[in-house]
């Protein structure tokens, strides 16, 4: 799904990027990606200092495979600050994201919006964010 957004934002068209993802042994029709793209909205961002910052993760079943989508959003500015995907979740890799997050993004003033998730909560309390 990460790599497919990513491919459709960064230009190819609906069917190029079914073509992409379709050598890496995902078959996805065109109005799959059209609909992710078009739920995001978002462009990546860098050097950003927002000051809300929704986080959340997706998890993705592809066959008899999970996986987690982690995602940074400026909901004001409407832009991905970070997103990254994962075989598995845990809160030392929520933390490990959260610190890739701050590595791109000036957080200081920044106010977490996440739902009742308790290893979101304890990764950013952990973090001190």
């Amino acid at each position: 799904m990460e790599l497919g957004i990513r491919l459709h934002l960064a230009g190819l068209s609906l069917s190029n990027t079914v073509r992409e993802l379709e050598q890496s042994g995902v078959e996805r029709s065109r109005k799959a990606v059209h609909d992710w793209a078009h739920k995001c909205g978002l462009q990546p961002a860098a050097d950003e200092k927002p000051n809300h910052i929704v986080l959340d993760e997706t998890v993705i079943q592809l066959d008899e495979h999970r996986y987690w989508l982690y995602t940074a959003v400026d909901p004001e500015a409407n832009k991905i600050l970070h997103i990254r995907l994962y075989s598995t979740t845990t809160t030392v890799l929520t933390e490990r994201f959260l610190q890739e997050l701050s590595e791109k993004h000036t957080l200081d003033d920044a106010v977490f919006l996440v739902d009742g998730a308790k290893h979101l909560q304890t990764a950013l309390r952990r973090s001190g964010l």
